[in-house]
């Protein structure tokens, strides 16, 4: 009698359980994973700005129930508010300004510290340091003692026979201090430059000084096409920042002198916190937050003018 080997007998419908778990199981663990961000983004984040849109309908102090007045608060803020133009105009000219030359300098700075020379991570953790402290109160009162009547800029002048000038208090020069703090924390778009331009090979620099190319030639025809996308990533960062710019107005100059410094972010604050009008204040952030939105819809519209992307063929797309 020959020996039969029966082949082994398959529960269908444990199967068919098994995989049903299975599918079950995987998108479960995943939103598990996922819930503490969620109660956060809905509860800190979702749930305050669609309480502040209704707000900024209403006239509401905290104290008092919300009284919904419809558009007014906006009428009242585009077509009758002076201070609203006077703080938007200022914030403008900081964002102009400050930007530009943070993203110059940082990439400048990159460029630099790209070079593989002997104790170039001691140099790059020491400029960096400046960007960990932040824009912290600390720093901004440190900076109102540097350019202040008798602060250590004004000091060092004085003992190359300079006379120094108030430049907190003189309205010419006052944002002038505020660009300068902005510029001074570059740390972080530095480091994401030099990460970017060490994704640049270094074949292209050598064929190009095999050409003749100069250093300038290089940097418009390799660095800045081969950087543009992180460029652009900066650019988007820095530009919504320096809208929102804060602290360093609250502490170092309160605004003034005479608003030359009072930037749209100090002047919600006193809307809501000062004179306790809450739902006006809101209206002023949603606006606040359509500005940023526009001016954010121009860099990426402006981007394929100028930034370029590498394709899958290896070649180079705008």
């Amino acid at each position: 009698m020959k020996n039969e080997i029966s082949a082994p007998r398959i529960d269908l419908q444990a199967v068919k359980k098994s995989k049903k778990a299975r599918r079950w199981e995987t998108p479960f663990t995943g939103y598990l994973f996922l819930t503490p961000w969620l109660i956060g983004i809905i509860c800190l984040t979702l749930w305050p700005m669609l309480q502040s849109l209704y707000y900024a309908f209403t006239d509401y102090s905290i104290l008092d129930k919300p009284h919904w007045l419809g558009l007014d608060n906006f009428r009242t803020i585009l077509s009758e508010d002076d201070t609203f133009l006077q703080s938007l105009k200022v914030t403008l000219w900081f964002v102009v300004i400050s930007v530009p030359l943070k993203l110059a300098f940082a990439l400048l700075v990159a460029i630099l510290l790209k070079k593989d020379i002997k104790g170039m991570k001691a140099y790059r953790t020491m400029i960096y340091l400046p960007s960990l402290i932040g824009t912290s109160v600390a720093v901004a009162v440190l900076w109102r003692n540097i350019f202040g009547d008798d602060g250590i800029i004004n000091q060092a002048l004085k003992v190359v026979g300079i006379q120094g000038k108030a430049w907190i208090s003189d309205p010419s020069t006052a944002l002038g201090t505020l660009v300068i703090l902005v510029v001074w924390q570059f740390g972080s778009s530095m480091v994401i430059f030099l990460a970017g331009l060490k994704q640049i090979p270094n074949e292209l620099y050598e064929a190009a000084e095999v050409d003749g190319a100069s250093k300038v030639r290089q940097f418009f025809s390799i660095t800045f096409p081969m950087l543009s996308p992180i460029i652009l990533f900066n650019l988007v960062l820095q530009t919504i920042g320096s809208f929102q710019t804060f602290t360093q107005a609250f502490v170092i100059t309160r605004g003034g002198p005479v608003h030359s410094t009072h930037v749209y972010a100090m002047y919600l604050y006193e809307r809501a916190f000062d004179r306790m009008q809450m739902g006006y204040a809101s209206a002023l952030a949603w606006i606040l937050l359509i500005i940023i939105a526009v001016a954010t819809g121009l860099l990426f519209a402006s981007s394929k003018f100028w930034v370029f992307y590498e394709t899958e063929s290896g070649g180079k797309s705008k």
